[in-house]
């Protein structure tokens, strides 16, 4: 890369990294607020709630990384502008389709940390800061296990091999033992819910008793089970779709899709991280229009709210189509792909008015 291009990226990449530390100081700020009403419950000291935070943060890098990529774009390509460095790279010969080159050598720059910080880095600290928390707040719970989830309360065991909502589980499993430790019965369900009051209604269950040496099957549509595990409690491991990787998306759908379950919303998540990165390479070159075009001599903190707006009504809009499009019955890659063509086509339309 010549030594203009490499000048541009690292400006681009300068002003995003200040950008980031803004906003992620921002949002620790916000998030260790948002722990007060937990500190003191059960073990959970401020020290914890600290380190929940900074667990934290990979994931709100992660989700704030195409924003603060906008505005760090905005605001370098501005400076450069206010310092007429475009116009004399301009006159020396460099042309726009040149200068949306260098811009999408940075975005891949920083797609490729952001790829990076969505499976490998930002989900398992993710889980980590929620296990940190739970077992500080609960800690008479006993919990062990991986993609599954086994949860000893007393004298039974629950079993969860998956959570698609908040307190909805499938694949669980209820083991009931004796004071001898001795194997009372074995219970599995399709699906079950968790209300309020810690009541499980087990739905499809089936149940074998293990009684004066035979057994004894039974099967019921619901069957109501009462424990002292919370929903909170088994949010450790909740399955949310923002919160997943590719290689977890894929897996998880395929999982939906061999037991006949809805896989919409973990359709379009996938579709949506895909597109997301996308947009990561889209909004660093949508600021050259900003810089060469009619705000070329607006100030930095003009620059600064336009790139919010659009990161703002590119957030909200993304995230209106992920609520509304189940209720509208919208297919997954719209609903995914759908902010990012708008996006596409605002930077297309933007970059033919420079002249």
């Amino acid at each position: 890369m010549p030594i203009l291009g490499n000048y541009i990226v690292r400006t681009v990449l300068g002003y995003t990294a200040l950008v980031m530390l803004v906003l992620l100081a921002l949002g620790a700020l916000f998030l260790f607020i948002g722990q007060q009403d937990d500190i003191g419950t059960g073990s959970y000291t401020a020290t914890q709630a600290l380190l929940f935070v900074a667990l934290n943060l990979p994931t709100y890098l992660f989700q704030l990384l195409p924003v603060g990529a906008l505005i760090g774009a905005l605001l370098g390509l501005g400076n450069l502008a206010r310092g007429s460095e475009l116009v004399v790279m301009r006159a020396s010969g460099v042309t726009t389709a040149r200068f949306c080159v260098w811009l999408a050598a940075a975005g891949v720059i920083l797609a490729f940390l952001m790829v990076c910080l969505g499976e490998f880095v930002a989900p398992p600290l993710e889980k980590y800061a929620r296990q940190l928390k739970v077992f500080s707040k609960y800690s008479e719970f006993s919990f062990a296990g991986n993609r599954g989830t086994w949860v000893r309360d007393g004298d039974t065991i629950i079993s969860v091999e998956a959570q698609s909502a908040g307190a909805r589980y499938g694949g669980v499993q209820v083991f009931r033992f004796d004071g001898q430790r001795r194997l009372l019965s074995v219970g599995r369900a399709e699906s079950a819910s968790v209300d309020d009051q810690n009541d499980w209604q087990l739905e499809g269950y089936a149940e074998t008793r293990f009684a004066n040496g035979g057994t004894e099957s039974r099967r019921a549509d619901t069957e109501q089970v009462r424990t002292t595990l919370s929903a909170d409690f088994l949010g450790i491991a909740v399955v949310e779709p923002e919160t997943m990787g590719l290689r977890d998306l894929r897996a998880y759908i395929a999982h939906l899709e061999r037991n006949n379950l809805d896989a919409t919303a973990f359709e379009a998540a996938f579709w949506a991280r895909i597109a997301r990165v996308t947009a990561l390479l889209l909004v660093v070159i949508l600021a050259l229009p900003f810089a060469l075009g009619p705000m070329r001599d607006s100030g930095q903190g003009a620059r600064s709210v336009v790139g919010i707006l659009i990161g703002a009504g590119f957030v909200f809009l993304s995230q209106m189509l992920e609520s509304s499009g189940r209720l509208f019955d919208l297919p997954p890659w719209i609903v995914g792909w759908g902010p990012t063509v708008l996006l596409a086509a605002l930077t297309f339309a933007l970059l033919t008015r420079i002249r």
